[in-house]
Order: structure tokens, then sequence, then C-alpha cells
């Protein structure tokens, strides 16, 4: 008589695309962690890697899910891993990432009543390995407590997942935010833990990586904070339009200061734009405090809060541009293939 193998608790999700040494590393912290109290299977999505992920993946026990798309995205990856899972709950992992060793068992705990997503905190493994690494740090820091959405790594509920149909395929970016607007408008809840998650290597080198980021975030932006305009829970409409008005306050203030110099024939107006720059992001990096104790990182992170505008609202252009074309744009990466 054939013995029936129980569902696993917890089914993982990696993603990737030619992350090499990254994803040795990733899975293999998903093998160390500590045990949650039940059977775990580990699925490795792979969106056409050219390198040897998917070679790599079965050696350490993963299934492994051919990803094949003219048009490969995040949501698409996690979609296939998730349908094809068989855990009570889901962990989606990015193949970039460390998992912290005691963050699934402790995690599972929290999903009492109406939770659906409970997610920790993410950090840079190399922060002083660039001027990028270190500044974008910041940006996964968040408060503790309630949130409104998650980001790429968490650990979800299945019966959430298959409440909202999982992710959104034709976002390019954004999608874990859109999937969970879309939960909470049903009334499931998304939980912070103040407490390591993950570890994340950015591999950021380049200021055109910066700026292909920065794109990014714009098209996201414009692309989700429309689908929910004039609904009874808005999403990213505020930060959409705080982008759009102070990129054109940046573009005409850079216009008065160098008309303002060619006229007078004088440096004086460049250097005072120059020292307003310089105040605005003294103001971020005290407002940021809580974020770290180091203030020339903190001071870093102020001036990028105000430079990220511009592309931010190019990608939201670009957006624009292709919704009145009508044309699909593939997804925007800013990372090299990994070594």
């Amino acid at each position: 008589m054939e013995m029936k193998v129980p569902a696993p608790l917890l089914s993982v999700v990696v993603i990737g695309r030619n992350e090499g040494a990254r994803l040795v590393r990733c899975l293999n912290s998903v093998k160390g962690m500590d045990d949650p109290g039940g059977a775990v299977e580990i699925i490795y999505v792979d969106s056409a890697s050219t390198d040897d992920s998917r070679e790599a993946a079965l050696a350490l026990g993963a299934r492994v899910v051919p990803v094949t798309s003219s048009r490969p995205t995040a949501a698409l990856g996690r979609n296939a891993g998730w349908r094809i899972a068989q855990g009570r709950f889901v962990l989606f992992l990015d193949g970039d990432t460390i998992l912290d060793p005691r963050f699934v068992a402790e995690a599972l705990g929290e999903f009492a009543g109406d939770i659906a997503v409970v997610f920790g905190n993410r950090r840079e493994i190399r922060p002083q390995a660039s001027i990028y690494n270190r500044v974008l740090d910041l940006d996964w820091i968040s408060p503790g407590g309630f949130a409104d959405y998650c980001g790429g790594d968490a650990l979800m509920r299945r019966e959430a997942l298959e409440a909202v149909e999982g992710y959104d395929e034709t976002l390019i970016a954004g999608e874990e935010p859109e999937m969970c607007r879309r939960m909470r408008a049903l009334g499931w809840k998304i939980l912070h833990l103040d407490r390591p998650m993950t570890g994340h290597d950015l591999a950021m080198t380049q200021w055109s990586q910066y700026w292909r980021r920065a794109v990014r975030t714009g098209y996201a932006y414009a692309q989700v904070s429309e689908r929910f305009r004039g609904s009874g829970l808005p999403f990213w409409e505020f930060e959409a339009a705080h982008n759009r008005k102070t990129s054109l306050a940046q573009a005409a203030l850079v216009a008065i200061v160098l008309a303002s110099s060619l006229v007078t024939r004088s440096g004086w107006p460049i250097l005072a734009a120059l020292v307003f720059f310089l105040l605005l992001a003294w103001r971020t990096a005290r407002r940021v405090a809580w974020k770290s104790p180091s203030f020339s990182t903190r001071f870093c992170y102020g001036m990028h809060s105000h430079l990220q505008q511009l592309p931010i609202f190019i990608g939201q252009l670009k957006y624009l541009r292709d919704r009145r074309k009508g044309r699909t744009r593939g997804l925007i990466e800013y990372k090299e293939a990994a070594q």
C-alpha cells in the first residue's frame, strides 16, 4: 500500500535570472534555516538564465521551474512558483538574498486572524561596497507594525494568495505593493516585524544602474497609481503626484538659475542653488535620524532622495508614452549578471 506523503508546511519560492554564486548562497541559507515545525519544499523559478543557475539549484535539492517568456517579470516567476507549491505558507525570496535562519520559525507564529503577509527587515550585505549600496540600504528600513505593503521577500498565507489570484503579471515593477493593496481591500493585513529577515546584494556600482532603478520605480508609480485612481482605496497616487510636482519645480529652478547666471555673468546663482540643495539634503538627514546613527550616510541618503526625482519622473513619462502607444514594456533591469 502506497503511503501518502503529507503536504509541506512551507514552500520556499526563489526567483532568479543569472544570479550565479548569489543563488547558491541563497539556497544554502534556506537549507540552513531553523526548523519551522514542518516539512519544507524549495522551488527555484528561473527566468531564462544563460549561466548554470538551474543546474546549481538542482544540485542543492530544489525543484526547478523554468519560465520562458518574451516579457519575463518577477510577478510571472513568483506566480509560477506558488501555483505549483504545496505548502500552507509560501516564503518568497529573490535569488540575490540570504535568509536569516530564525526568521521563518519566528514569523509563522504571527499568522493569527486576518494576517496575510509577514515580513521582516531586509538589509544590504555589503553596504560599503559602493556609495549606492550604502545609501540604498536605508531604503529598506521602515517602522515595525501593520504596513500597506511588503517587498519581494515575504512570508504569505497560501489562502490569501489564492483569494487575490496572485501577482499581476502585467506589471514590470511594484507587483508586491499592488497585490498587497488588493489583499487589504479584502480585509487582509500586512505585518512588518522589526527583526532580521534577509540580507540583500544590490551589487550596484554604476550611476547608470542607479538611474535605471529609479526609472523603474517611476514606471511602477504611474502604472499602479492609475489603476486604483478614484477607488475607495487609492494607492501610490500621492507619491506619483508628489514626484511630478517636485521634478517640475526642480526643472524650473535649474532653468532660472542658469538664466540668472547668464544674465549676470556670474556663478553666484549656481553656488546659491548648490547651497540650497545641500540644505535640503541636510534637512532630510535630520528627519531620518532613526534609520542610521551615521550622519554622513544619512546626508548622502538626503541627496539621493532629491536626485532620484528626475529619473522617477522620466519613468512616469515612459509609462504614459507606452500607454498612449499601446506598447507593452519589458523588464527594466539594472543589475549585472553574477560572475
